[in-house]
């Protein structure tokens, strides 16, 4: 009797439903999605809120908190070979910073790296101190993994070319951003070493680091193409096609005022550059924070020397 059902119009098509809906409740997630698509709008996503940045990194990037925050590719022909810290200095800069996480995770997992992102942030209202904050990124990072590259990276920068390799040279401390945007994509001027630059371990100890006593907007980039320079080393570059960057705009931000002294301090680095480093590194570890997208070191970091009265001379040390 059931065989003769077969051949029933009405029964195959009951059998045919039947199939379809059990492989709906099977995969119904997928079907929702499926349906979703075909009859619902796409979501969109407002990147100037915080859950939609991470809800759209959280696609195509891995939970690092099961990984000790190193991100490495899951399928590599290399095998993620070569060991990336990025170091980013940080303070009431949410919003650049959600821009740059979003362009740099899949920029880096293209490149196929073993990477980790450190921010360290600091607290307090005090003067801002880029420097030292790199410094205090080094020195962290260091504590996660024996890294082949230091990439030192202002967080309102963004690269535009894969090319771009974040690794470093290992003879050379090297320049990533050659061609900001800001400056018509090209060099301002031959010793210039702000933004992005790239140093192995070993060339950010024998430079003894970066200067701990610049306080404020500007300096502290020279000071260290200088200290390069007395070190014996010498600063390689991108080429202008691919170290390209892209400034995302912003006003000057409060506490991070020019700094009116810099001139002087950079006459003074060839004395000053053996003591004033990784050597005199001194703050406090608030917290260390493991996020999904990168490890958050808050410091404290203390303030910067008392302006000298009316006929006296700045004295840091």
């Amino acid at each position: 009797m059931f065989l003769a059902r077969i051949d029933k119009p009405y029964f195959l098509l009951c059998l045919v439903f039947s199939q379809l809906l059990f492989v709906l409740l099977v995969y119904h997630r997928v079907a929702s999605r499926v349906f979703q698509g075909m009859f619902g709008s796409p979501p969109t996503w407002d990147y100037s809120r915080t859950q939609d940045v991470y809800t759209n990194l959280s696609f195509f990037t891995p939970d690092p908190v099961a990984v000790r925050t190193l991100y490495c590719p899951v399928k590599s022909p290399i095998l993620g070979r070569y060991r990336t810290a990025v170091i980013i200095p940080h303070r009431n800069r949410e919003s650049h910073l959600q821009a740059l996480l979003y362009y740099l995770h899949p920029f880096l997992q293209r490149q196929q790296l073993h990477y980790a992102i450190f921010v360290v942030h600091q607290a307090g209202n005090a003067t801002f101190n880029r420097a030292k904050l790199l410094n205090i990124g080094v020195r962290e990072a260091l504590r996660y993994d024996d890294w082949d590259c230091l990439i030192l990276h202002d967080v309102d920068l963004v690269p535009e070319n894969d090319y771009n390799l974040y690794i470093c040279d290992t003879r050379y401390p090297k320049h990533m951003s050659s061609a900001m945007d800001k400056f018509q994509y090209s060099l301002p001027y031959w010793a210039y070493f702000g933004g992005v630059s790239a140093l192995t371990p070993d060339q950010f100890m024998k430079i003894n680091g970066f200067p701990n006593n610049y306080w404020g907007w500007g300096g502290e980039d020279d000071d260290i193409a200088e200290r390069i320079r007395l070190s014996g080393l010498s600063i390689t570059r991108t080429t202008l096609n691919l170290g390209r960057y892209k400034m995302i705009p912003h006003d000057r931000d409060t506490g991070n005022e020019e700094n009116e002294h810099r001139y002087n301090l950079l006459r003074n680095t060839r004395r000053t550059w053996k003591e004033d480093g990784m050597n005199s590194l001194d703050f406090t570890l608030l917290s260390r924070a493991e996020t999904a997208l990168y490890t958050n070191i808050t410091v404290d970091i203390g303030e910067a020397p008392t302006p000298p009265t009316e006929g006296s001379k700045w004295n840091f040390f």
